[in-house]
């Protein structure tokens, strides 16, 4: 018979993950993507020659790709370094205030305590043991299911397990959920900052993304070479195993013939037939049209008031004094609420923002003090409004000064000059990923039904599967290589159920 042809549009985490294991089960795979270099979102900005990760920042669920590389006969250890993180992240509120979170729960709990008191210590305890319980329940339910439901989740469950889906508190907002064992705003805070990894609002989005604590403590890493390096391994290997790849190459249509995909037309006018096609893109530029009118309805349109946040991020080289950096470290604002407030309420980049720092030549050790200048990533929450070319580039000046304003607060002095800074605005990432306004997580996760309206690996088009951090399971590094993990099986499914009719 002959060998079915696929195509994949975009060579993110989620369609390298896919291509990697179609063309590892003897499928003729082709990936094209616009940009010249894989990774999507997993992107890499060079500053006066060196490169500086400018997406993802931190490994995390290494399960994922230990599994998927295991199916593929690979293995992880064979083509990446780590270097796991004993302290994950290091906290400011002031000069005074500072607070390392480690993956170890119990230097944690002993820091929480020195920090603000015995009794917050007992309840980041009590915390943990909730983010375990959550996660040990979605990880087979949620995480691994191809596009759960509320009924799957329950039957899923069993009459045994529903009191173990209870406690997930599927409609407590995680802010809610995180005053009962916090009393300390700080705490709060620090937790709170979990719903930003997946472009939300903590005082819109649900209790279950207390999970993600769990997932750190079971492993933070960085990669040698940076995180870029995770898209080139997967490339790598999905070459050896028959995969073609054309950078550079624009996709203008999904062709449609009977009811179903049948190919691709190229922006320079060339066309490729196919039986499949699996898009690793935002949903919402499918359903705008931009793979053309036919294929827009395969997938319902993301609503703007449902977009995930955005990001103004400064990739630079600075001399650094005053403050201990460590590779993470987060610098929160005063009034968390009137941040997301602004964000989500109003349009407008924050008044006094949280700024996220990650610091690329260190580690997680205090006195290790890299070669200046030294590369830096600083991020701050913004508006996915970058389709109406907002913020503008006055808006944007006045964020940079209250974001380098508050680390300063802290103590972290910055030397830096426009000529090694590579700024990224909403408008810019709108450019990069046309259609979502410069959303960088897909729809938001706000109330408990919106985890199960993103879509999942199939659409209504038959022959169309979608990947990437827009679709079910959702944002970040792993939950991408899932997708693809899962719009691989269903499209192979679908395959052989064709071959048996």
């Amino acid at each position: 018979m002959r060998t079915p042809r696929v195509a994949v549009i975009g060579a993110g985490i989620g369609g390298l993950s896919a291509a990697l294991l179609l063309a590892a089960r003897g499928l003729d795979v082709t990936v094209l993507e616009r940009a010249p270099e894989v990774g999507g979102k997993m992107r890499e900005v060079v500053v006066a020659g060196r490169p500086i990760d400018s997406g993802p920042t931190v490994f995390t669920m290494r399960w994922v790709f230990d599994e998927m590389l295991e199916s593929v006969g690979a293995r992880l250890e064979d083509h990446l370094v780590l270097h796991p993180l004993a302290v994950l992240a290091r906290h400011a509120w002031s000069e005074a205030e500072r607070l390392d979170l480690f993956a170890d729960i119990d230097a944690s709990a002993d820091t929480i305590g020195a920090f603000a008191g015995a009794q917050e210590a007992r309840g980041y305890r009590a915390f943990c043991d909730r983010a375990r319980r959550i996660y040990a329940t979605l990880e087979p339910a949620f995480i691994r299911t191809p596009r759960p439901t509320p009924v799957s989740l329950a039957l899923s469950a069993g009459l045994g397990g529903l009191g173990a889906l209870w406690g997930v508190s599927p409609f407590a907002t995680l802010w809610g959920a995180l005053g009962g064992h916090f009393a300390d705003p700080r705490l709060r805070q620090l937790f709170g900052r979990y719903a930003t990894y997946c472009g939300c609002s903590p005082f819109l989005a649900p209790a279950t993304l207390m999970l993600i604590a769990h997932v750190e403590q079971s492993g933070v890493w960085t990669v040698e070479g940076g995180m870029h390096r995770v898209a080139r391994v997967l490339r790598d290997l999905a070459t050896a195993r028959g995969a073609q790849f054309r950078l550079g190459t624009p996709v203008e249509e999904i062709m449609v013939r009977g009811g179903r995909t049948a190919g691709l037309r190229l922006a320079d006018g060339d066309t490729i037939a196919c039986d499949a096609v699996i898009l690793n893109a935002d949903a919402a530029a499918l359903a705008q049209g931009l793979f053309g009118a036919e294929a827009a309805r395969a997938v319902p349109a993301t609503r703007r008031e449902d977009r995930s946040l955005s990001a103004v991020t400064w990739s630079l080289l600075a001399e650094a004094e005053g403050f201990p950096l460590l590779r993470h470290t987060v610098f929160f604002g005063r009034d968390y609420a009137a941040e997301f407030d602004s964000v989500f309420r109003h349009g407008r980049l924050p008044g006094d923002p949280t700024v996220y720092v990650c610091a690329q030549d260190r580690g997680d050790e205090d006195g290790a003090t890299p070669a200046q200048p030294e590369r830096l990533l600083c991020l701050v929450n913004a508006p996915p409004r970058g389709d109406k070319g907002q913020p503008d580039a006055e808006e944007v000046a006045a964020c940079e000064t209250r974001a380098f304003e508050a680390m300063a607060r802290c103590g972290l002095r910055l030397r830096r000059s426009a000529e090694a800074t590579v700024v990224t605005t909403p408008t810019g990432f709108e450019r990069i990923f046309p259609a979502t306004g410069g959303a960088l997580y897909g729809r938001t996760v706000h109330g408990w039904q919106a985890s199960f309206q993103r879509p999942g690996a199939t659409t209504r088009l038959p022959g169309l599967y979608l990947a990437g951090g827009s679709v079910h399971p959702g944002a970040g590094v792993p939950m991408a290589a899932m997708s693809g993990r899962l719009a691989a099986e269903r499209l192979i499914a679908d395959l052989a159920s064709a071959r048996q009719a």
